[in-house]
């Protein structure tokens, strides 16, 4: 599904980043509030799926972009952190003149989703979680075994592939799907291994923030796959109970990757969501 879309570069700090806009583009048009889609740990903002942006993007402004040292954007020697990635995230917001908008982190996109709310909550007007924890030791964290697979860089592009689809799929739902072109967008952006690293590393060493989420005003919705290996289902039950205004939506059968697995119910749970009164 091809669709159009402007890009551009905003400065966050000694770099830049490279995002790209969906939605509504006449002049004069009028469109609900922005949605910034903040990407998980590796990825691209051309991952996101088409058939997500598709529907989320009918009536609003919808913003993806490059986290620092993926993709086309900008890096530096700054030492990363879940912070840094924030205060990138912030930069985007006032590059494009975004007073507020509402805010979805996939997995470490959750993470840095977290920190945006918590230090900058006037500019999040709702937040929404997809396969995520709090971090730090409060988290419930994936086995050494699923850890190792994740950061692990070696191998061919085929055998690296399978390794991605293994921590993003349940097994079942692999064998009923074997193609991923299919459901997997196609990346033109390059990837370089030394940033992942740098990604993995920021992963482990965030202190979470699970101690702090009581601080958060905002609306909250939290969307977990009950077969996620990565991420798993019980960091949603913990995140729960740490934010004080909240819904929870379990996606069964979902794995880590399930806004491929259901793009369309995934984007209709969010348009609930942002439409909730």
């Amino acid at each position: 599904m091809s669709e159009l879309y402007e890009t551009g570069l905003v400065t966050a700090g000694d770099i830049q980043i490279t995002y790209r806009e969906f939605g509504p583009f006449e002049a004069g048009g009028e469109a609900s509030e922005p949605l910034v889609l903040i990407m998980g740990y590796g990825g691209l903002m051309e991952m996101w799926p088409p058939v997500l942006i598709h529907h989320l993007a009918r009536d609003r402004r919808v913003i993806v972009f490059d986290n620092r040292g993926m993709g086309f954007s900008g890096s530096s020697d700054a030492p990363y952190s879940i912070e840094l990635f924030a205060d990138d995230t912030l930069a985007l917001l006032d590059g494009l003149d975004i007073e507020k908008a509402s805010v979805l982190g996939w997995s470490m996109g959750a993470f840095i989703a977290q920190e945006l709310a918590l230090g900058h909550p006037r500019r999040v007007n709702r937040l929404i979680l997809l396969t995520a924890s709090c971090g730090g030791e409060a988290a419930i964290w994936p086995d050494d075994a699923i850890w190792n697979s994740l950061t692990d860089l070696s191998g061919t592009l085929e055998e690296r592939i399978q390794r991605m689809l293994t921590n993003l799929f349940p097994q079942a739902w692999l064998r009923q799907n074997p193609d991923p072109s299919a459901y997997l967008p196609p990346i033109t952006a390059p990837i370089i291994d030394a940033h992942i690293q740098r990604q993995a590393r920021t992963l482990r060493t965030w202190p979470g923030a699970c101690d702090r989420l009581s601080t958060i005003p905002i609306l909250t919705l939290i969307i977990t796959g009950t077969e996620d290996r990565v991420i798993p289902p019980g960091n949603a039950h913990i995140l729960t109970h740490a934010l004080p205004r909240v819904r929870a939506v379990e996606i069964q059968g979902g794995g880590h990757g399930v806004m491929y697995q259901e793009p369309e119910r995934l984007a209709g749970l969010v348009d609930v969501f942002l439409a909730l009164e």
